[in-house]
């Protein structure tokens, strides 16, 4: 059992040094010698399996060091991002409100049934509501494909997809790194049309 014990602390040691590869092997070895334990040393096998799991979790989930030259291209994307998305909401909100025949009211009621005739029916709504609501649904796809185009870009080319994909895990775990993040955004928001 000192063994045992001794494994326990080097992969608790290992662990804490990020090194998953020894870790694993440590994990298998002391899986491997509690397998051949006998009967009698089956409680200790269910005490020990599920700490092995949880150093084999904290050994896989390592620390992720995002820079300040990172965190800000990142947020200078997402704030790419978020203007286009504020810019196609402005342009459709425009649209329904310089339009004579539907009002904002009955566009956002058709909007929503769009696509079933027997409710549009049943609203009573006219071939030129129909119409409107349709090209007006055409746009705002068309923008989202553009504004889907232009994340992959910036996620490829200007941030680099494994730095923007690292900083967005990161944001979710980090909760200092998000504060930051979050203050960024702010910052960069001030310049953005209808702030």
């Amino acid at each position: 059992m000192h063994d045992l014990e001794l494994q326990i602390k080097n992969i608790a040691l290992s662990s804490t040094k990020n090194s998953c590869i020894v870790t694993r092997c440590l994990l298998n070895c002391v899986l491997n010698n509690l397998l051949n334990y006998n009967q009698t040393t089956m409680k200790t096998k269910f005490l020990v399996i599920p700490i092995f799991c949880l150093l084999s979790v904290s050994a896989l989930a390592q620390d992720v060091t995002v820079t300040d030259e990172e965190l800000t291209k990142y947020a200078t994307a997402m704030d790419s991002i978020n203007e286009m998305s504020a810019e196609v909401k402005e342009m459709i909100t425009e649209l329904v409100k310089n339009n004579k025949e539907v009002t904002a009211t009955r566009y956002n009621e058709i909007s929503k049934i769009i696509a079933d005739e027997a409710r549009l029916a049943e609203a009573k709504a006219t071939p030129e509501e129909i119409t409107f609501v349709k090209e007006l649904a055409l746009k705002r796809d068309s923008a989202t494909v553009k504004i889907n185009q232009a994340v992959q870009t910036l996620a490829k080319d200007y941030v680099g997809a494994a730095t923007f994909n690292k900083v967005r895990k990161a944001l979710g775990t980090d909760t200092a790194l998000k504060a930051k993040y979050d203050a960024l955004m702010s910052e960069l928001a001030k310049d953005n049309p209808g702030s």
